[in-house]
């Protein structure tokens, strides 16, 4: 069977596709590329690597530092993150647009899938429920995935098991898959919080999924745990 590489942020969405890509390809065809771009937030990489443990496959944190460099955002940069309804340019991208960085990362992902011999990507980007980031839609990807494939000469396919689904959507199909202990360990917040903030549009949106499919969300729990462990 064709081998697997899941970009995992150690969020939700990535989170889910790791298990996607297990119940696709087969757990030993599966490995997780995480990068190091320079976040302010390094419990993103903490998360990625818990959660690769506990779906036991392999985990990779490749370094890049060039968007430290380029700045101009709230994840890389100490500006304080934007909520949707501070924005009154409804045209314009939230502060937590990282520009290229899903290009970048794929672009890079692509890479070393071709050294590994690995011929499927996957990431968890989603053009229903998100923040309008122009890298996560669909005419984008498909567009990259040609690049790639000319550019390399390779096979490469670009798999978004999530681009069309909401996020209720995507905690059924956590659920189904037995993601719910690894996302006990993801990281959403953009405020680097844990407990999460549950203010920033990454925390409303999560909580609103985990809502709408009437499911609790299994890292609040964890939270609420270790807060009444320390009373």
């Amino acid at each position: 069977m064709s081998k697997a590489l899941v970009v995992l942020s150690g969020g939700q969405d990535s989170t889910t596709c790791l298990y996607w890509a297990i119940n696709e390809f087969g757990h030993e065809n599966v490995s997780s590329l995480s990068f190091d771009y320079g976040q302010r937030h390094k419990i993103e990489l903490e998360s990625a690597k818990k959660v690769a443990e506990i779906a036991a496959v392999a985990n990779e944190i490749l370094p890049i530092n060039t968007f430290t460099a380029l700045g101009g955002n709230a994840l890389t940069d100490d500006i304080n993150v934007e909520q949707s309804s501070d924005d009154s340019d409804s045209n314009q991208l939230p502060n937590t647009f990282v520009p290229g960085r899903n290009l970048i990362f794929l672009t890079f992902a692509a890479a070393y899938a071709y050294t590994h011999s690995i011929d499927n990507l996957v990431i968890g980007v989603a053009q229903t429920d998100y923040s309008g980031y122009p890298d996560c839609r669909e005419n984008t990807l498909n567009s990259l995935e040609q690049t790639l494939r000319l550019g390399m000469e390779s096979h490469i396919t670009i798999h978004t098991p999530l681009m069309n689904i909401s996020k209720a959507d995507t905690v059924e199909m956590a659920v189904k898959l037995g993601a719910m202990d690894a996302m006990a360990y993801t990281h959403t917040c953009y405020n680097g919080a844990q407990p999460p903030c549950q203010k920033c549009d990454a925390c409303t949106l999560r909580a609103k999924g985990f809502a709408e499919a009437d499911v609790a969300d299994p890292l609040i729990e964890r939270c609420k745990f270790f807060r009444n462990l320390q009373k």
